[in-house]
């Protein structure tokens, strides 16, 4: 049979070229017969009839492979292999790899026995299998690929397979991975041979080797093949013998920095494979090689996947092979200079890693201290890279080394000292690594040999204060008497004096005694020594852990700041920073526990925003709210009740606010057990034992704030609260009595917590105890300040569970009203009578002997006092300041309370309609019901207001409208009009105090007085116009800035009630904007925000007034004016809308200097985000420059041009010419 003349440099020309040119005449005739019809070589009895008679002659004798028919037959399914199926291939597969093995196994034999003249047959046979091999491996990955791409869902879902489909399955479930491996096996079987004897020339060698390495690589181009363990060691363990023993290290070299800049998925295995070849193989010289070929490589700007899978290349080799990395580091440094910051990221974590190694080493020399100085010199210049992903991965590999063994303890005060700058990158990505960084640093510092591992500084102070002390007694003092001392005396003369006198002395022997003295006085002198060196070496300690607290202090004050942040990670981070700090007892950690109390207002509409949420009430829980393993239940409840009480200590209204918002979610959320609101009942009512008034107080208020979510808390403990809050201990504190006042208003919730209340509470009479002892808790006499606050809740209190609350007030008023203007002949002798006053009033009012008993306690009981009339003079002042401030508070409660009873009208009014409704639809006996049932209903007895709503309703057909003007009627004209109405003597007056404050010249009364005439001010439109020009001049010209600030907030409030009126007087609100006092400043600021934020008020042009605030030296201000411009961004374009007539306002300014209104300016233009707006607004800032007459406003505005993305050539090229000043000429 006709043998072949098999040349692989020839085949291997047409294979690359063109694989479908490679002729092939011999092959088998069934198969030419398809050659025209390549369709039909799908049938596999075809190609069984054709491949049985070929894979036994192989079987029988490898050597088969060089007859003509067989070999051109198995080229030509080769080249059609498109149609073959799957079944045929792997026919084809198995005959070539077994027909490989089995040849290998005879050249082994026959290289064994020195078989010389068999050389040449057996390097054709093995070219002809490697030559097939790979053909065979191309056609198996091309289908493979065409399988995976298949696989990818084409169909439409839910669509039934079509038949087709379902024999592409059938014939696409052969998977090859397992023929691939054997394959694999038989490629390296063959490059363990002696290849040398076979293959004469170097050329030809690697000419076989390529037959076997190419099909390699192309197997690792798939991704599916890559992640395959086995194969992917197969693969390497081919490529390792190639490399090893058969010279492939050149052309691996090509093929692999190739593969890292094509294939990205190979950046990984890539390192893999050299770690094994360095490691099993003994050959580092291709990792270094290529190591060397990428330091010097130049990457393209626009190329970015090359640079990254280089990258992700170097980072896994140096955690792998860290040893073959750090002989090329010095070359790879070179890359630190490249514009891609992914490799320069890469570098980083790489050194990061030579460290981690490094310390992980035996070696100590001088050569390793050198290495690891370099190493963390250059990732401390990283931190100010350019860019912040290398920025944020510089702080990403400390974090790492943080956790090492090795504490690197002298470069650890750096690294902290580089976070704390890096807590102010303007990158938050970099913000929350340093957050973490120095979070790590804390856990893991090295100062926890001698004192255990808190860090509180007063303590590191107080031992490092110590230590000085002990050193200082420890050394002798300067000028301590002895031979050392006489400094001053002539050298020379001692000199000679020594010369003269040696002769005659004889050198005598110490005696026994002396020599003891002498080493005595050597131990002494030793011990010492050795304890100044010891320490000095404790002082050094100690003073290195104060250095390091102080940075951490100072990063606390930073990591505060970013608890505002609009990156929701970055707040969490430090939130978790500050819990590990609180582990660490550092004192500056408790201002930021307390600061991340307003986080529980994030807004919760987004997963990011809940995160906010659920990440503060789980540290909260976790610092507070965990007792210790080994307490006992009781002991639990003990230390969850003293930390909720000791979260109030201190705290300002805004933080109380918030810890309410999250004690009431935690609440909500099951997460307060029962027996610690027992606790706080015991806290707060204990009688017997002392208790400091703080914990009660902060018992009550933490009570208070649950009852918000379950009111229940208050309602089975009123006893107590009378006993307690409003008995003796609330009229001695009281603040107590304030926040007892506060707690008894949750009993009946109102607003959005009313809705969500399951119990419904009704109201209670007047005569009831804990009305009399509200009424009462009012008329204690005390010159107090904290009066007010107790008047204001109470009153609230009132007005939140009374049934008849204007009638309890009108008592409270009468009464007090009696006490302030009853005619006294001398005010320190009627003090019995102002005691005793109340009593015949509550007596007639039916308070029972108890109520009187609290009006007064013993502990009111005062001393005359020295000057009588001035005295006298004092006490109406205040108790007038007292009075006007009820009467002030009724007046807005009530109005509000009248608000309440309209709500409850119409409400009963739709029941009553749908209850109608109803009865209409049903039988006439269950519409008798019905209406029964909705007459009983409106039968309840309500306080005076619902009463007369019960009238109205009893007039046939009273609309809510009807209702609604009624109640507006008794608002604007009855109130403060009314021939009957008790406010109405109070307004005069009022105005008249006011107006007088000359003579009425008391500040507490003036003060009230304000407040009053404020409140009566939003009560009636009328009285409100009367009395606007007296208020808006006591706003104008008070030298009190808490009589302004009400003043602010009085206006801002009839804003909202009598729109018409305060409209046109907005100015004078504004003008507050420049008062010189900050808390007037920002109170207006604030109720500007409300007003504007609302719609409310009208934008002139007053908005400039507020960015000038942006520049204020007061932060909270500035931070106030950034939330406001912040949140009005989100309206309708409204910065960009008034952004000119703020520009115009702020460039006349002559105070605000031109760095100011750049950074004021750069802020507003932040907002201007659409192209369009950006154009039409250099537009007409571009109409200004002509009309610029001085240089300072022409640059102003051509700095805003420069900020705007205009792309107009006309404006940049106006700009580019300059300011320009054409002076009229000289006449």
């Amino acid at each position: 049979m006709d043998t072949i003349t098999f040349d692989i440099n020839d085949a291997l020309k047409h294979y690359m070229s063109d694989p479908a040119s490679i002729p092939t005449p011999e092959a088998d005739g069934a198969l030419v017969d398809c050659e025209n019809d390549p369709e039909s070589l799908t049938d596999n009895g075809v190609i069984n009839s054709v491949l049985n008679p070929i894979v036994d002659a192989v079987a029988e004798n490898p050597d088969a492979i060089t007859r003509s028919q067989i070999f051109d037959s198995l080229q030509f399914l080769l080249k059609y292999t498109s149609f073959l199926s799957a079944h045929a291939l792997s026919k084809i597969f198995d005959l070539i790899t077994s027909g490989l093995a089995a040849e290998a196994d005879i050249i082994h034999h026959d290289l064994e026995s020195d078989e010389q003249e068999l050389v040449a047959h057996h390097k054709q046979l093995l070219e002809i299998y490697g030559f097939l091999l790979q053909w065979t491996i191309a056609a198996v990955e091309t289908k493979a690929a065409e399988k995976s791409s298949a696989t990818v869902p084409t169909r439409g879902r839910g669509k039934p397979k079509s038949k087709k489909d379902a024999n592409a399955n059938k014939d696409g479930s052969w998977d090859s991975s397992t023929q691939l491996e054997t394959a694999l096996n038989a490629m390296c079987k063959v490059l363990r041979l002696k290849l040398g004897k076979l293959f004469l020339t170097t050329s030809e060698r690697d000419t076989f080797v390529g037959l076997l390495t190419r099909p390699v690589y192309m197997i690792l181009e798939s991704e599916q093949r890559v992640k395959n363990t086995s194969i992917r060691m197969h693969t390497f363990k081919v490529l390792c013998i190639a490399v090893k023993h058969h010279g492939h290290g050149y052309a691996a070299q090509i093929s692999i920095v190739q593969n890292l800049t094509y294939f990205e998925h190979l950046s990984e295995p890539m390192a893999e494979f050299l770690h094994i070849l360095a490691e099993q193989y003994d050959y580092p010289q291709l990792a270094d090689e290529i190591l060397r070929e990428l330091s010097n490589k130049e990457f393209n700007s626009n190329d970015t996947k090359g640079p990254k899978s280089v990258s992700t290349f170097m980072v896994k080799l140096s955690e792998l092979a860290p040893r073959l990395v750090i002989k090329q580091v010095t070359l790879l440094a070179k890359q630190l200079d490249s514009e891609s910051y992914a490799l320069r990221s890469a570098l980083i974590e790489v050194f990061g890693n030579m460290l981690a190694h490094l310390s992980k080493s035996d070696e100590r020399g001088e050569n390793h201290k050198t290495q690891m100085n370099a190493f963390f010199d250059v990732l401390e210049e990283r931190f100010l890279d350019i860019n912040p992903y290398c920025r944020s991965r510089t702080i990403q590999v400390y974090v790492k080394l943080c956790e090492l063994e090795q504490k690197f303890p002298k470069r650890r005060q750096k690294a902290a000292e580089l976070a704390c700058r890096s807590l102010e990158d303007k990158s938050s990505h970099v913000r929350r690594n340093a957050i973490k960084l120095i979070g790590t640093l804390i856990r893991t510092h090295p100062f926890t040999a001698l004192h255990g591992a808190q860090l509180a500084r007063k303590d590191w102070q107080e031992r490092l204060d110590k230590v000085q002390a002990e050193l200082d007694a420890l050394k002798p003092p300067v000028d301590a008497p002895g031979l050392d001392g006489d400094k001053t005396t002539d050298q020379g003369l001692l000199d000679d004096a020594t010369q003269i006198e040696s002769p005659k002395k004889q050198p005598a022997e110490m005696t026994d005694e002396e020599k003891v003295a002498a080493i005595r006085k050597a131990q002494e002198d030793a011990a010492t020594s050795e304890a100044i060196e010891k320490l000095t070496l404790t002082k050094r300690y100690y003073s290195e852990a104060l250095k390091f607290i102080d940075v951490l202090h100072e990063a606390t004050g930073t990591v505060c700041q970013l608890l505002g942040s609009r990156n929701k990670s970055e707040v969490i981070e430090a939130m978790d920073f500050f819990e590990i700090g609180d582990a660490y007892n550092i004192e500056e950690n408790k201002i930021g526990i307390r600061r991340m109390l307003r986080l529980i207002w994030t807004k919760g509409n987004s997963d990011e925003g809940k995160g906010v949420q659920t990440h503060l009430i789980e540290c909260y829980k976790r610092l507070f709210f965990e007792a210790p393993e080994t307490f006992s239940p009781n002991d639990a409840a003990n230390y969850i009740a003293r930390n909720m009480i000791s979260l109030t200590f201190g705290a300002t209204p805004a933080e109380l606010t918030s810890l309410e918002q999250l004690l009431s979610t935690m609440m909500k959320g099951g997460l307060i057990p029962d027996i610690v609101i027992a606790k706080l009942w015991q806290v707060y009512g204990v009688q017997r034992r002392e208790i400091s008034r703080t914990q009660r107080r902060g018992a009550i208020i933490v009570l208070g704030m649950l009852a918000t979510a379950n009111p229940e808390i208050v309602v089975g403990e009123m006893e107590t609260m009378l006993r307690t809050g409003l008995g003796p201990h609330g009229r001695a504190d009281l603040q107590l009595a304030k926040y007892t006042c506060i707690a008894l208003r949750r009993i009946n919730p109102t607003g959005r917590q009313a809705k969500e209340s399951a119990v419904k509470f009704s109201r209670l009479q007047n005569d009831h105890a804990v009305l009399v002892k509200l009424a009462a808790i009012t008329e204690v006499p005390t010159e107090s300040k904290e009066w007010f606050g107790v008047a204001e809740q109470a009153t609230n209190a009132i007005y939140a569970i009374s049934r008849h609350p204007d009638v309890l007030c009108s008592e409270i008023i009468r009464r007090k009203a009696k006490e302030v203007f009853s005619p006294q002949t001398s005010r320190p002798n009627s003090r019995d009578e102002t005691k005793s006053m109340p009593s015949p009033t509550a007596g007639a009012d039916g308070e029972d002997a108890e109520g009187d008993a609290t009006v007064i306690g013993p502990s009111q009981q005062q001393q005359p006092p020295a000057s009588p009339t001035k005295k006298q003079k004092k006490d109406n002042a205040i108790a007038l300041s007292q009075l006007l401030f009820i009467v002030g508070h009724v007046a807005i409660k009530q109005i509000v309370h009248l608000e309440l009873c309209e709500l409850d009208f119409k409400r009963r009014k739709q029941e009553k309609e749908r209850s109608a409704q109803a009865a209409k639809e049903a039988s006439t006996l269950s519409a008798s019901t019905s209406s029964r049932k909705s007459s009983a209903q409106q039968q309840k007895p309500k306080d005076g207001a619902e009463e007369e709503g019960d009238e109205l309703d009893l007039i046939g057909g009273t609309s809510e409208d009807d209702f609604t003007e009624a109640m507006a009627h008794i608002r604007e004209r009855e109130l403060l009009y009314g021939p009957s109405s008790l406010l109405a003597m109070f307004g005069p007056m009022v105005s008249e105090i006011c107006a007088n404050n000359t003579t009425y010249k008391d500040r507490s009364l003036q003060q009230a007085a304000t407040l009053c005439l404020a409140k009566l001010m939003c009560v009636s439109s009328e009285y409100c116009e009367a009395n606007l020009p007296l208020l808006i001049t006591i706003m104008e010209r008070s030298t009190d800035a808490t009589v302004r600030s009400n003043a602010v907030i009085a206006l801002g409030d009839m804003a909202v009630c009598f729109n018409h009126l305060i409209d046109e007087n907005t100015d004078f609100l504004y003008r507050r904007l420049a008062d010189p006092d900050p808390s007037v400043k920002r109170t207006c600021l604030m109720t500007l925000t409300f007003l504007i934020l609302a719609g409310q008020v009208k934008v002139k042009g007053q908005l400039g007034e507020m960015a000038k605030c942006l520049e204020d030296e007061d932060k909270r201000i500035a931070d106030l004016a950034r939330m406001f411009f912040t949140e009005l961004s989100t309206k309708d374009n409204a910065v960009y809308n008034h952004f000119v007539d703020m520009f115009s306002l702020l460039s006349a300014e002559q105070g605000l200097n031109e760095e100011a209104f750049r950074r004021i300016v750069r802020f507003l233009l932040g907002f201007v985000e659409k192209d369009k707006h950006a154009k039409q607004l250099a537009e007409k800032l571009a109409a200004r420059l002509a009309r610029c007459d001085t240089e300072r406003h022409w640059n102003d505005v051509a700095f805003a041009l420069g900020l705007l993305q205009h792309k107009n050539e006309d404006i940049t090229k106006l700009v580019s010419e300059g300011f320009k000043l054409v002076q009229a000429p000289v006449a």
